[in-house]
């Protein structure tokens, strides 16, 4: 039977339907924080929502606001062996070396004829300036699961991000009474750039790996990158002694640069074929799936990926928007009618005005989503066609996703595409508390 067909068609329910006892709590996952949540006892669709752990000491708070912003999630079970004690003596490196750009640059301050009072002021500014470049890589560590979720729009990001330091650069001698203020600014800028950039670096060159030789792609694809800084350098001189000799000279060259610039790495970007699963990618694998019954490729996909706006909802997918915390997008009762109506799921899916509201599990992988996913947007092909409002066929498009999911997983897999995670970034997931 087409695939398109099986989908249509009415299919046989299963016999019988196991209905859920309704969860008393549950605990809610989002950017490291989790919040144990409760209906009301009296049924009035209230939520009661309270801290895990809120009454931990001081200490302890201030322990695990370190692992979170220096380690990553799941530590010491999501990392090999032997990973503390890199970071124990990277983290040596970087201060020694610190400390010798410090010591460095006040020597090349002295060097060059300044004299010791206004040297060692200069030098103060000039680490201030510095500072700022670390401080704004410390604000964006934050952001490393998004990261994972959008890599190819963070890399886009991150050299808008330098490019806006590099005008400030160009400015400063506009204005050296407001030199630490604008340069410090410009470092705090390339600061996330060069975060942002270094984290993206990695999932790019993987999706380019097939024969498990990512260090061979990183180490060639560092090789050209060094070749091209050099031949750029070059260039780069002979401008600075020509036409870029002047500041309104840098101000003309400068956007022109930028501009080739950017647009050199969003081509890349569109060029790089990412087989994980995030909500856009998901939603554009099922909605061509829905519409043609085809399954696309990593490669056919990239080109069409929104880069600029890459939370969009997509219509022909059913809107989904994944990620809202469940107090907010779902009662009491709405939660027990989905869990009789999903039962041993990893998500719910509730329709919401226009947008279909999906909540994962926090062992939810992406198949649980693809499933998810491919419910709404059958039940919106449904309503569409006239079988009744998207809630009323809700039952309907899932009895339908159950007969064509193995054959629409399996070319999905085949296609190229790795379903083992789902990644959403820091959007919320849930975990049902255990009853006692």
């Amino acid at each position: 039977m087409d695939i398109l067909e099986k989908i249509r068609g009415g299919g046989d329910k299963p016999a019988g339907m196991e209905t859920p006892r309704k969860p008393e709590s549950w605990v809610e996952i989002s950017e490291s924080v989790s919040r144990l949540c409760s209906f009301d006892a009296g049924g009035g669709g209230g939520v009661s929502v309270k801290l895990v752990q809120d009454n931990r000491m001081a200490h302890d708070k201030l322990v695990d606001s370190f692992l979170n912003k220096f380690f990553p999630s799941g530590y010491p079970y999501s990392v090999n062996e032997g990973y503390l004690t890199y970071t124990k003596f990277r983290a040596l490196q970087h201060f020694s070396s610190a400390m010798l750009h410090v010591l460095s640059t006040q020597s090349l301050l002295f060097a060059a004829g300044l004299r010791p009072t206004p040297a060692q002021a200069t030098a103060v500014s000039w680490i201030l300036k510095d500072g700022m470049q670390h401080a704004g890589k410390l604000i964006c560590s934050g952001m490393g699961a998004r990261m994972d979720s959008e890599p190819k729009s963070w890399r886009i990001f991150a050299d808008v991000l330098y490019d806006f330091g590099t005008a400030l650069d160009f400015i400063s001698p506009l204005c050296p009474q407001l030199f630490l203020e604008v340069a410090g600014l410009g470092n705090f800028a390339k600061g996330m750039a060069v975060v942002a950039a270094r984290a993206t670096r990695l999932p790019i060159y993987s999706s380019f790996a097939k024969e498990g030789n990512l260090s061979d792609l990183f180490a060639k694809g560092e090789a050209i990158s060094t070749l091209f800084n050099v031949m750029g350098i070059g260039a780069g001189i002979g401008l600075s002694s020509t036409v870029c000799s002047t500041t309104q000279g840098k101000l003309i060259i400068g956007p022109l640069l930028s501009a080739v610039h950017i647009w050199g790495v969003v081509q890349e970007m569109r060029a790089t074929p990412i087989n994980t699963l995030n909500p856009q990618r998901t939603a554009m694998v099922v909605a061509d799936f829905i519409k043609s019954g085809k399954v696309s490729s990593p490669a056919e996909l990239r080109y069409r990926e929104d880069l600029l706006f890459p939370n969009r909802l997509i219509e022909e997918a059913g809107s989904v928007k994944v990620g809202q915390p469940l107090r907010r997008v779902l009662s009491p009762r709405d939660v027990e009618q989905l869990r009789s109506t999903f039962p041993k799921e990893k998500f719910l899916l509730a329709q919401k005005g226009d947008k279909a509201y999906m909540v994962l599990e926090q062992s939810a992988t992406g198949e649980d989503a693809l499933r998810g996913w491919l419910v709404a947007a059958l039940a919106s092909e449904m309503e569409r066609s006239g079988a009744g409002s998207r809630d009323a066929v809700l039952n309907d498009a899932y009895q339908k996703m159950e007969s064509v999911f193995p054959m629409f997983v399996s070319e999905v897999k085949s296609r190229g595409w790795y379903t083992g995670q789902f990644l959403d970034g820091n959007h919320s997931r849930i975990a049902y508390a255990k009853s006692e």
